[in-house]
């Protein structure tokens, strides 16, 4: 990355002129900051110009506050799909907000960005740490969600209604994007609001963030799918278990549950083109050789041999086509061809993934992401996410995050791991 690339500065709403009410905690410095380059060589060029390197803020408690909590109401919301985590997030909000800082007012929006449009009927929640004390057990959102954008004029009117200073909106790219327009709006009207985002993806495809909530608890439900693909391909002649995982244009979760156990023999990515063909003729070598096979797809791999579409859904992604189906049958008819009889078994567990509760690593994952998007709101930052870089909590500008999606470097650590355990070429196309 080339010197004067990358701007973490983080917008803040004015000076913060009241004192914490928390005792006894390590303040966070506003100067402290975490490196983004983590290898000595990626840095020297600014070392040797005499020069700070690209860093990001450091996310925690401030000594002083923009907001009086006495007076401060707040919201969340929640948007897109369902991710093991929504509701650990929820309510790490509403106790930090309560316990630490005194903020009684917490208006939960329901089904997404429509909860903070009137026309749309849905009435907030009124959250209290009674209300949100057992909702960690729980996978889903108890806000509910929804996907599409809503007019910045009529949510920002909803928020100055109800007196709220502070918006928390969990979601990705598309929400990121609904609350950069919120901020701007509410700027234009000469409005104090802090907007702090909560970046959720299962895919963990948010730029700037090294990992976002639910993410590890997918990865372990499709170590699940994995071994039961497996077993199912070992104990029948000729079994192939084929296992399609989420990730529209990042394969991270099929990448990582591929190296838990090793049992893959496959891994297909949007990052890594292959062909019909060449996959075809390794798989027939495979069977050939050891009688069974496991294949795991992420959703958007290969959406270049599937039929395209225009169709967009509410949040104005492209619908992709069932890469999964797809080669399920491109299978059968390939071996029916070749004369070779086998057993193919076809398991999608995405809906079952993504309604599961967080486990225990992302639950504790989830609070400390709940945490320090409460202290970060009460110092008056806005525009921005709370991220987690280089294993420590962060301040990331809302328009980086939402810049572009992360993806796997073809020639990185991660996919040569990945090609190590399943042993398949590196070039499949």
């Amino acid at each position: 990355m080339c010197k004067g690339v990358l701007d973490f500065t983080i917008v803040r709403l004015g000076e913060c002129r009241f004192p914490s009410p928390l005792a006894g905690v390590r303040f966070t410095r506003d100067d402290e900051r975490v490196l983004y380059h983590a290898r000595l060589e990626d840095i020297k060029e600014w070392i040797a110009g005499g020069a700070d390197p690209p860093a990001m803020e450091a996310a925690g408690p401030r000594e002083k506050l923009f907001f009086d909590s006495s007076q401060l109401a707040c919201g969340i919301v929640t948007c897109g799909g369902l991710c093991p985590g929504l509701n650990d997030v929820i309510r790490s909000i509403v106790l930090s907000l309560y316990h630490h800082y005194g903020v009684k007012k917490v208006y939960g929006f329901r089904f997404g960005y429509e909860g903070l449009v009137r026309r749309w009927g849905h009435k907030p929640l009124q959250l209290t740490p009674d209300s949100v004390g057992r909702i960690h057990e729980t996978g889903g959102s108890i806000l509910g969600s929804s996907r599409g954008p809503q007019d910045p004029a009529e949510m920002v009117a909803t928020l100055r209604e109800l007196k709220i200073s502070m918006l928390f909106t969990i979601g990705g790219d598309g929400t990121l994007r609904g609350a950069q327009k919120i901020s701007k709006e509410a700027a234009r009207q000469g409005m104090s609001l802090s907007v702090i985002g909560i970046p959720k993806t299962i895919d963990n495809d948010v730029s700037f963030v090294q990992k976002t909530f639910g993410f590890e608890t997918a990865v372990a439900e499709a170590r699940r799918a994995i071994y039961a693909a497996n077993t199912e391909a070992e104990a029948a002649h000729n079994g192939i278990g084929l296992v399609k995982l989420m990730g529209r244009d990042s394969g991270f979760i099929a990448a990582f549950s591929v190296l838990v156990d090793s049992q893959a023999n496959f891994c297909l990515i949007p990052e890594v083109p292959f062909t019909l063909e060449r996959l075809l003729t390794e798989l027939k070598v495979r069977i050939e050789r050891r009688a069974h096979a496991v294949i795991v797809v992420a959703e958007g791999a290969g959406q270049e041999l599937l039929e395209k579409t225009a169709e967009r859904d509410a949040s104005g992604n492209v619908r992709y086509g069932d890469i999964g189906t797809f080669l399920r049958e491109a299978i059968k008819e390939y071996f029916q061809r070749a004369g070779m009889e086998i057993s193919i078994k076809y398991i999608d567990p995405s809906y079952t993934i993504r309604s599961v509760p967080a486990n225990p690593h992302d639950s504790a994952f989830c609070l400390l992401l709940g945490h320090n998007a409460v202290h970060a709101g009460m110092s008056g930052r806005t525009d921005m996410v709370v991220g987690f870089w280089n294993h420590q909590f962060t301040h990331v500008p809302m328009s980086l995050a939402a810049s572009e999606r992360k993806k796997i470097d073809p020639a990185g650590v991660l996919w040569n791991s990945v090609l190590a355990s399943t042993g398949q070429p590196w070039d499949m196309r």
